[in-house]
């Protein structure tokens, strides 16, 4: 087991190029330092320094190697490499308040870019002029966007938002890409149409996530709950409120699997297999082995002179020692993830394999039918 670690500085976003042999970290500031992977050990090979406030996002582009980052000074820049240089491109994202979160489109011909300015700026490149500009969606929105994910298609943007909101919106810009075709959500799309509002999300909506067909949309809610919404379904909404801390990120990791992380420190998986069926299956950890029983006499006294303590009773029973901030996948397509990694509070940076073993159908003792269902397999992986 190895749990890779950047520093004691919290992570609050990671993103991997597209071989995953270099990670896009920040820690807590205005830098994001890029380190690759030699061996066992991870070494800082860049550091992208333009930015005046702290980082909130960032994002890789797998095909056209580009890194978009946005900050709390209120800007975004497009990273091109060159030369062996990370060269930054200002964007004219046109906003008054702090960048949240960012996202390049799955054709990466544009991103989106989530603001405390109550708005998305949906960015493109103009090739005429030589630079990145945006279009504003603000319809509806009332307060801080805290996320996004793009749908399968291109076009359509799921954004999570501080009012308790959870919307999706039609990003088609006819300058740039075809008209698009209908699907579940709805046919007519132009540009800033309203295509889902959900109002009783119960918290601030940390997450979403759509799955790999499109069809539906997960998010969590700082009230504790993960709600799917199907449209193949007439967007039926499916909510489950967990007696877990609030969650803060959420990833379809198959069609009908679904992991999300937060303040309890661990991944769970969640299925959703139709309308009103949607369960929390597991904790998907693996505690430490730190216990006192666990070691020998001797290492025993060696950490006692080391620490000067009879034991470290605030350490947690789990891999992760605070908050999980962000996961995102390492491999797989989004239809069949094998590997996805979490980064936390804690400075450090866990992968983990994902493999659903077998998933046994049984009846329970008042008839009804019980899931013992998909036991995961987790590792800790010293390489990629």
């Amino acid at each position: 087991m190895s749990l890779h670690s950047f520093g004691l500085e919290p992570l609050s976003c990671h993103a991997w190029n597209k071989d995953r042999t270099q990670i896009a970290v920040s820690p807590n500031n205005n830098v994001v330092n890029i380190y690759e992977k030699k061996g066992k050990d991870w070494h800082k090979i860049h550091e992208l320094t333009e930015h005046s406030g702290r980082i909130t996002g960032v994002d890789w582009a797998p095909v056209s190697n580009r890194i978009v980052t946005c900050a709390s000074d209120r800007n975004a820049y497009v990273w091109t490499l060159k030369d062996g240089v990370w060269k930054p491109t200002l964007v004219l994202v046109r906003i008054n308040r702090a960048a949240t979160c960012v996202k390049w489109s799955p054709l990466e011909n544009k991103f989106a870019l989530g603001s405390g300015a109550r708005l998305i700026s949906v960015c493109y490149f103009e090739q005429e002029n030589d630079w990145w500009l945006s279009k504003h969606i603000k319809k509806s929105i009332r307060s801080t966007v805290l996320s996004l994910d793009w749908h399968p298609n291109n076009i359509l943007l799921a954004a999570g938002s501080a009012d308790l909101h959870c919307r999706i919106f039609s990003t088609y810009i006819k300058e740039i890409e075809d008209k698009p075709g209908p699907t579940a959500w709805g046919t007519k799309m132009p540009f800033g149409e309203l295509l889902l509002e959900h109002k009783d999300c119960g918290g601030w909506v940390h997450s979403v996530s759509f799955s790999p067909g499109g069809d539906q949309l997960a998010w969590v809610a700082h009230n504790s709950s993960l709600t799917v919404v199907d449209a193949a379904q007439g967007k039926e909404v499916t909510q489950l409120t967990t007696d877990l801390l609030p969650l803060l990120s959420v990833l379809y990791v198959n069609p009908t699997d679904i992991v999300a992380a937060g303040h309890d420190c661990c991944p769970y998986l969640f299925t959703y297999t139709g309308p009103h069926a949607l369960e929390c299956v597991k904790k998907l950890d693996i505690p430490k082995q730190t216990s006192k029983g666990s070691l020998s006499a001797m290492q025993h006294f060696r950490n006692l002179d080391k620490k000067a303590t009879e034991e470290d009773n605030n350490e947690l029973e789990t891999l992760h020692q605070n908050s999980i901030m962000q996961l995102c996948v390492v491999s797989g397509e989004k239809a069949k993830v094998e590997k996805y990694s979490s980064v936390g509070l804690d400075g450090a940076m866990v992968i983990w394999d994902f493999k659903v073993q077998c998933q046994v159908k049984a009846v329970s003792s008042n008839g009804q039918p019980l899931v013992l269902s998909a036991i995961p397999a987790l590792w800790l992986l010293p390489e990629l």
